[in-house]
């Protein structure tokens, strides 16, 4: 798994000159171009995510009023949703399967910092979650979780583990219930 973490003692910003300047031009473009425009403009949205060096692939859904903290650090497969009010906090790699659905208000955070430490230094760990899973509204997934193929992470759940594949976990710990039922895999 990978891991940033900030220096012990570093006074500095934690990223470069060149990444905070991309991340204010894209949200200075996004706020112009993006979040004014009708739901129903998702190509567009689209377009200019991937011009900030994003990976989104046909058929993403992406809504105006989603977050993005850095662009190029979003992967998003075939028929993937960001439904309103997502929040992407990807400073780590944030990668989603094909048709999977963020629903509305999920928050995404690839990023922490080392409570231990007097410095409280800034840590980043990827989050991964696979294909025709199920992130439901106002839930939270925390750094360095992966959340299976299939799984799905109820209503303002919070998981700061793994996920199963297949899988239908609810609560703050998210916690499993139940299998999901596998009607329906065949086709994705």
């Amino acid at each position: 798994m990978t891991r940033m973490v900030v220096p012990e003692g570093s006074l500095g910003p934690s990223f470069s000159i060149r990444h905070r300047l991309l991340r204010v031009a894209f949200g200075v473009v996004w706020a112009i171009a993006a979040r004014p425009t009708p739901r129903a403009l998702h190509r567009w949205r689209r377009l200019i995510l991937n011009a900030f060096g994003a990976k989104l692939s046909r058929g993403v859904v992406v809504y105006p009023d989603v977050s993005v903290w850095y662009p190029p650090n979003l992967t998003m497969a075939e028929g993937a949703s960001l439904a309103s009010g997502v929040e992407c906090y990807c400073m780590a790699p944030v990668t989603i399967g094909a048709y999977t659905v963020i629903s509305q208000g999920a928050y995404l955070c690839a990023g922490t910092h080392e409570v231990h430490s007097p410095s409280f230094p800034l840590v980043t760990r990827p989050i991964t979650i696979g294909g025709s899973a199920w992130v439901a509204a106002r839930a939270f997934i925390g750094p360095g979780v992966t959340v299976g193929d299939g799984a799905v992470l109820g209503a303002c759940g919070v998981a700061t583990c793994d996920l199963m594949p297949w899988t239908v976990y609810v609560g703050n710990p998210a916690v499993r219930v139940r299998e999901r039922r596998t009607e329906g895999r065949e086709g994705r």
